[in-house]
């Protein structure tokens, strides 16, 4: 098979930050200590991901088996919690709100490709996720999406645009059902 040079396709060629060295580092640190379950302590992992750029607030929980693509794209406000298993595809800024619940096997999904050129370019765009909002298990927030403050997406739905703010969202992709209210 014959190797190509994909800056050579994209017409705006992708590059992830950081040095060679920092992100092979990154690679080994995610796989070993945030991939991996032998190490449930949340204040190691946030220390790790502090040491690579992200900025973490304060009682910032992360579970086991969490992936984390490039940490100097992530951003976490305070009391925030990670799940088990989530994916965070940070190829580009992610934002994470305070108060913010992402539960197991959630996919933050910042980049896709362009189906329509036969190069694939990768198209990217970044997610964020305002305060006190909940991403159910196995949900799926695509690239450019922003989820406003308090909205909900239910457990394996997809969100394909901005949800509102108070709004709670289910389906494939996701649509409104009803407004949030918080007692």
């Amino acid at each position: 098979m014959q190797q190509t040079n994909l800056s050579v396709y994209n017409n705006h060629p992708y590059h992830p930050g950081g040095n060679a060295f920092k992100r092979l580092l990154w690679y080994y640190v995610n796989g070993l200590f945030f991939r991996s379950g032998w190490l449930p302590v949340s204040g190691v992992k946030v220390v790790l991901l502090r040491l690579f750029g992200a900025s973490v607030g304060k009682g910032v929980v992360i579970k086991p088996c969490v992936n984390i693509k490039y940490p100097w794209h992530l951003k976490i406000g305070n009391h925030s919690w990670v799940g088990e298993a989530v994916w965070i595809d940070s190829l580009t800024t992610v934002i994470i709100g305070s108060n913010v619940c992402i539960s197991q096997g959630a996919i933050l999904q910042t980049g896709s490709h362009n189906y329509k050129k036969p190069t694939f370019d990768l198209v990217t765009g970044p997610i964020t996720l305002e305060d006190g909002v909940w991403i159910g298990c196995g949900a799926i927030v695509n690239q450019g999406i922003t989820v406003a403050s308090h909205a909900v997406l239910t457990s394996g739905s997809v969100a394909t645009k901005d949800l509102e703010n108070y709004t709670i969202y289910q389906g494939n992709p996701a649509i409104k059902l009803r407004s949030r209210s918080i007692e």
